[in-house]
């Protein structure tokens, strides 16, 4: 079975060492290795459109709920924050 690969980069991450970072950088400044643009190969409508819905929705689920359930959720969103805080005594 094919692995799972929708919403994964199709050209390769910039390396997060300095050292091969470093040598990455002069590759492309020599000429050795192409830089590639972030955009390369995607949809650049799709991607706004992506934002657009993304931007969107909080608010809309928001006007949606009535003040109870919204209560409840950030009840139980400080629950979450406060869980792992180690108190002084």
């Amino acid at each position: 079975m094919a692995p799972h690969t929708r919403g994964m980069a199709t050209r390769p991450k910039r390396p997060r060492d300095t050292n091969q970072l470093a040598h990455l950088v002069i590759a492309i400044a020599t000429g050795e290795t192409e830089d590639v643009s972030p955009t390369a190969g995607k949809n650049i409508d799709a991607a706004r459109r992506g934002r657009l819905g993304g931007a969107k929705g909080g608010n809309a689920r928001a006007a949606a709920l009535n003040a109870e359930q919204r209560r409840e959720i950030a009840r139980n969103a400080a629950k979450r924050r406060w869980r792992n805080v180690k108190t002084k005594i």
